[in-house]
């Protein structure tokens, strides 16, 4: 019995996709800093159109990158993002946090009375200061991050954020569009995001921080 005709060269696959990606992209309004992650994150997804949503400050792929190759740690908003990044690209062995499952979380939603999302924000506070963000998942977790950052929380270096979802995701990352708190950041308008994209947006920064 013949096998089914596919592509199974990895390699080969990895060149065509990137080749397709940049057949039907146009890429050409974006600055040459932000087209490396836009790439990554289209592939990511399969959603070239993706392009028309994405939301960022001009500074934000330096941001990154730069604090990246100074060692800043990676904080995650859950276990998809955190297992989705690439430690091996990471230029200088850079921690990744995650505090979702933290054991002191799940007291912190019921003292809060919020999503455990939202309360894992709080513990990012010993880590925040300089590091890069990255919200892939909760809309709670991104409208905890620009609350604590209004109450006068450290600073992250650069901010990915792409929470997906009906409830949530859309308002959230308009929030973060209409005021970035002086971080910069890069987003998907609209319901549209997920883990993979955020993460895929963060590795493409690891990878340049370590060229």
């Amino acid at each position: 019995m013949s096998g089914l005709a596919y592509l199974k060269d990895p390699n080969a696959i990895y060149a065509r996709s990137f080749e397709t990606i940049l057949h039907e992209t146009d890429l050409s309004g974006l600055p040459a800093s932000v087209r490396d992650v836009a790439v990554r994150m289209i592939h990511a997804c399969g959603m070239p159109d993706i392009i028309s949503d994405l939301r960022f400050t001009p500074d934000v792929a330096e941001a990154g990158r730069d604090a990246l190759a100074a060692g800043a740690p990676v904080i995650a908003d859950c276990e998809a993002v955190s297992a989705a990044v690439t430690r091996r690209s990471l230029p200088a062995r850079n921690e990744v946090v995650c505090t979702l499952n933290d054991p002191r979380t799940a007291a912190l939603s019921g003292d809060l009375g919020t999503t455990r999302s939202a309360a894992a924000v709080s513990l990012w506070q010993p880590n925040l200061s300089g590091a890069v963000v990255v919200i892939g998942n909760a809309p709670t977790a991104l409208f905890a991050l620009l609350e604590a950052l209004d109450g006068g929380a450290p600073r992250p270096a650069a901010l990915i954020a792409t929470p997906v979802g009906f409830v949530g995701a859309e308002e959230s990352k308009e929030e973060l569009t209409r005021n970035a708190r002086g971080v910069p950041f890069m987003t998907l308008a609209g319901r549209r995001g997920g883990s993979a994209i955020a993460a895929a947006a963060l590795n493409a920064l690891a990878i340049a921080a370590s060229a």
